[in-house]
């Protein structure tokens, strides 16, 4: 039997020799390749830290002692590691682990968490509250370097760094969020690994260790690395944390286990706030993801011999691809637009744009708030922005698109991916909130396209629009067609709805991703002896009133069909229109319900809510004959 499988949590780890711990960390790491290779998943961050999840389980007693990773998918060793090796051929599936961090799935996790920048301030709180229990145990928080771009992490340092509480802070250091880190941040913990006084000084105090050592034994030794690790301080960049309130220890190689342990164990018995500086290899141990740590630091079902994806693609583009070439596209004539994005060009598309237009690309970094306002900036001096942000992401930013663009009447653009269902990466990345959250911003123009063609459109019609935001939502999916070249797609008349089928009966008003799906079921409808419209509500803010007017004189039921939340959504401020124009106007409203939506393939999760053909068809049925309808 392998160490792995014999390992059912932390206890077993801990009856580990010390020389049999590099021998676990090679098993895991296969464990993680091949398991990943089948289900896909984040797998580049969490080679990385290997060891480190290893050394934490050893040293510290969790979960007594509470360690916090920031952001999920580097802990997938962390998982292996407590409990989760039998189950985790279920990783992302429906009713399985959890691509990311779940309290409710395990006791080790301390702290949900799939967007960057939370663990510092989650630590603290959790140290805050054992002091005022008088509890004692241990506080961990696992920081990546990338959630050091993102401003939520100063907050929680600059809080816990001067409160004298006992609480550790380990940066995970791979020079890597997804893509290359960039800023400040990250040129100052390449200085400290890279500064060369550091190194010397650290070099001599090591030489005089070793005299000291045979001359007076180990416990001037013990002295002597105290010395060493404070000594260093004074001439690195290390300082960045002291004048934060931490004791900086660093930086340490996260891939050498005894001396991960041996810096863990002499850092767990001191107090106070303090920071060990980790620095570790992204996709470790796996050639095709140390060659291209950004292709693989999450990504579907693969080939571990060959490393080539098990889905061959086929077929028409992403919405990603389509909007990334559409906006290089587009900048040839629109000249006065930028383009910025938050640690995520090549997943929002837009690193396309940076290879063409290079000084009109900005990638901030993990801070969406701050892209936001700094978009803001922009637009007052008449550069026009187009903030490309995961819609599960942008939530992050709410305050700044309404205190820094809204109330200003910014002219900023908003395109935001992976709207709606996400699929397998769960309940922290779903896309359902935007329609519902941007419907509720003063001035805020709101579309959403059904197909590659319409998405240039509203591209077009948004970088024509200089009267406020504006803002449009697409998938994490593939779009229903190939697009029509750039030039030969015209913009879309402001304001307008789409009318796409005549009928007496009902009006199916879809939204974006759902208009094809309404098509169809108006098919099985007629079949069915009822007749309905279909209107393609590009967009929902401002809507189409003639086009409503118009529809409604005709029939007296509207359903509208959204990939996105009832509650407060399309369908509930049509609603609304109604109860204040024409009351008689009955309207259903179909999306996904108030709660949590778990993990699962995307095409299953749309069918859970009746999204589909089928599902609005048998809706509409329901609401016609005034029957029952229970999606899942």
């Amino acid at each position: 039997m392998s160490l792995l499988d014999g390992i059912a949590g932390p206890a077993d780890l801990k009856r580990l020799r010390r020389d049999q711990l590099p021998e676990l960390a090679a098993e895991v790491r296969e464990r993680l390749i091949q398991a990943c290779a089948a289900t896909g998943g984040h797998i580049g961050a969490s080679l990385g830290v290997v060891e480190l999840a290893i050394a934490l389980l050893y040293e510290f007693d969790s979960p007594t002692d509470k360690v916090v990773w920031d952001v999920g998918h580097q802990a997938y060793a962390w998982k292996l590691l407590t409990g989760r090796n039998e189950r985790f051929d279920s990783l992302r599936q429906r009713d399985g682990i959890s691509g990311f961090l779940k309290r409710s799935e395990n006791a080790h996790d301390q702290f949900g968490a799939g967007h960057a920048g939370t663990a510092m301030s989650a630590a603290f709180g959790m140290a805050t509250a054992r002091d005022l229990l008088g509890q004692d145990h241990k506080v961990v928080a696992v920081v990546g370097d990338g959630a050091l771009t993102c401003g939520l992490s100063y907050e929680g340092m600059n809080n816990a760094g001067h409160s004298d509480r006992d609480v550790i802070l380990i940066v995970n250091d791979n020079g890597m969020s997804i893509s290359p880190n960039v800023g400040a941040i990250s040129k100052t913990l390449g200085g400290i690994v890279a500064n060369p006084l550091t190194n010397r000084v650290r070099e001599t105090v090591k030489q005089v260790t070793k005299k000291l050592g045979g001359v007076f034994g180990p416990g001037v030794v013990d002295f002597a690395k105290n010395v060493e690790e404070s000594i260093k301080n004074l001439f690195s960049q290390g300082m960045f944390f002291e004048e934060l309130g931490f004791r900086y220890f660093g930086p340490i190689d996260g891939h050498d286990l005894p001396k991960l342990c041996d810096t863990l164990r002499f850092v767990r018995g001191l107090k106070g706030p303090r920071v060990i500086h980790v620095l570790t290899e992204k996709g470790k141990g796996f050639g095709f993801a140390e060659e291209n740590r950004e292709k693989w630091h999450g990504l579907a079902a693969y080939d571990p011999e060959t490393g080539e994806a098990l889905k061959k693609a086929s077929g028409p583009p992403t919405w990603t691809q389509v909007f990334g070439d559409a906006l290089t596209d587009l900048a040839i004539d629109h000249r006065d637009f930028v383009v910025i994005t938050a640690a995520m060009p090549s997943g929002t598309g837009t690193s396309i744009f940076q290879k063409t237009w290079p000084e009109r690309f900005f990638d901030v970094g993990i801070a969406e708030g701050h892209a936001v306002t700094f978009a803001g900036g922009l637009a007052t001096q008449g550069v026009r922005p187009v903030c490309a942000i995961y819609s599960t992401f942008l939530q992050r930013a709410y305050d700044n698109i309404i205190h820094d663009i809204a109330i200003q009447h910014l002219p900023v653009m908003f395109c935001m991916d992976r709207a709606g269902l996400v699929g397998e990466d769960g309940h922290t990345h779903m896309g359902l909130y935007d329609i519902a959250y941007m419907l509720a911003v003063p001035g805020m123009v709101v579309t959403a396209p059904k197909d590659a063609d319409e998405l240039i459109g509203l591209l077009k019609t948004g970088l024509s629009h200089h009267d406020g935001p504006y803002c449009t939502r697409y998938p994490r999916d593939k779009a229903p067609a190939a697009p029509s070249a750039v030039g030969s797609v015209p913009a879309v008349p402001f304001g307008s709805w789409e009318k796409l089928r005549s009928g007496k009966d009902v009006a199916i008003l879809a939204v974006g991703t759902m208009v094809a799906p309404a098509l169809e079921a108006a098919e099985r409808l007629a079949r069915e002896g009822v007749d309905a419209t279909v209107v393609n509500c590009r967009f929902m803010k401002p809507y189409d009133r003639a086009m409503l007017d118009a529809i409604t004189a005709e029939t007296r039921l509207l359903v509208t069909v959204e990939e996105g939340v009832v509650v407060n959504g399309f369908g509930a401020m049509l609603a609304r229109e109604m109860g204040d124009r024409s009351p008689e106007v009955r309207v259903v409203s179909m999306g996904t319900p108030d709660r949590i939506i778990d993990q699962g393939p995307r095409a299953e999760q749309l069918a859970w809510f009746g999204l589909t053909a089928k599902g609005i068809a048998d809706r509409v049925l329901a609401a016609t004959h005034e029957g029952s309808f229970e999606p899942r």
